[in-house]
This record gives C-alpha cells, structure tokens and sequence, in this order.
C-alpha cells in the first residue's frame, strides 16, 4: 500500500498568512543540558501550515475544534485540479460529475512552503450551494484560505458554514495527480479552538478494521 503526504512542511521562516503568529520551532532543551533527551517546543498560529478550520474561527457561536466529528477527515475523497482558474464556478463543477461525493480536495496552485500566494482560485457561493447538493461535507484545498486575503467579511467561509461543510486549507497537492482516493485528516483536540494542525495523508486503497479478527484488512469504508 501506497501512502502520499499531503501535508504542508512546517518551516521557520515559512509561508504565514500577513499579520499572523509566524510557525517557530527551537529546542528548549538539549540532551546536552538535561542528560538524557532533546526538548522542542513550537510557537505558531493554528492556521500556518495544513490545518482544519472550526465554524468558531468565523462565528463566535460556531463549534470549536474538539466539538467537531473527527470521522468527516477520514474516508473516500477525490482531488479535482482546477489549476489556471480565477473563480471555480458551478459550470466548472458540473463537469466533473461530483453527484455523492463527500470530501473534496481542490489542487489550487502549486505551493512553495516558503512563499505566501497572495493569489489564487476562488470557490464561488453559488458552487459551494452546488457542492452542499451533491453531498459535499468536507472541502479541501492548498490555497491558504477559501476567501481572497483581503477579505474581511468571508463569504465563502460563511457560505460553507452555512451548508455544514468542513473545510481544510493548505494542504500539499504538488504532483498528486486528481483522482478517488481514501483520505486520513484528523485534528487535534485542542479545547476551546478556532483551528488545528492536521496531519493529512492519502491512500488509493481502502482500509477497514475486521472487528472478529482484531487486525487490519483491505476493504472499503466510507
């Protein structure tokens, strides 16, 4: 079995959204100093790097990441590339046949950790009413938001609120060809937050547990 990661390297000095909390690592603590073990510790805004939003991030009454089902980040997905576009409009979408698809992962742009896209393809609200239709609850893209960077009043992250979708953002879809595959992205349980880093890996097959036998066996899940 074959595992792609899809998720975006964390670097010092990387790519942050402007005005944001920069991701920094450091050892806080050397084996040299403690005689037995190396201690990191990060400093960052949940948003840098892959990350799950909570509806909280948008609407002060909005669930918070560890009210939200850890099992919609997990299951049958398809990537779409839609790479060369300004606006992802319900004509576009149409064309792909996306009718019970439930998570859906867009390759936006090709991404540089280091570098912020100050630009990239937007979903518009018409589309995610579309996607809600065909039984979309989980968006996935690289770009770094849904919204453009210089909104303040996030239409489409509202507009996805509306239609209970998840969204993830930035993730890493350089070079995976579009397609079905299985997708594992689980948040952290981190009490009270708008956001969390997620660790996002993909599979082009299917894994379920067999209970009776207590092991793990290909098969199919949703």
């Amino acid at each position: 079995m074959t595992y792609i990661d899809i998720t975006m390297p964390l670097l010092n000095n990387g790519a942050v959204w402007p005005g944001d909390t920069p991701y920094h690592f450091k050892l806080s603590a050397t084996m040299k100093e403690t005689g037995s073990v190396n201690i990191g510790e990060i400093n960052s805004s949940l948003h840098n790097g892959t990350h799950m939003d909570a509806p909280f991030h948008y609407d002060d009454s909005g669930k918070t990441i560890d009210q939200l089902d850890v099992s919609i980040g997990i299951g049958r997905c398809r990537i779409v590339d839609v790479t060369g576009l300004d606006k992802v409009t319900v004509s576009d979408l149409v064309k792909l046949n996306l009718l019970g698809t439930s998570r859906l992962l867009f390759h936006m742009l090709d991404r540089d950790p280091a570098v912020f896209p100050e630009k990239f393809p937007l979903l518009t609200s018409e589309a995610i009413d579309y996607l809600a239709k065909q039984g979309v609850k989980l968006i996935g893209t690289d770009a770094p938001s849904v919204d453009a960077v210089d909104s303040k009043t996030l239409p489409i992250h509202l507009a996805i609120h509306r239609a209970n979708i998840t969204i993830i953002e930035n993730l890493y879809l350089n070079d995976v060809p579009a397609g079905h595959y299985h997708l594992y992205a689980v948040p952290l349980k981190i009490v009270g937050g708008d956001a969390s880093p997620v660790s996002s890996r993909l599979t082009n097959r299917r894994i379920k547990i067999d209970k009776t036998l207590n092991s793990w066996k290909h098969g199919r899940v949703d």
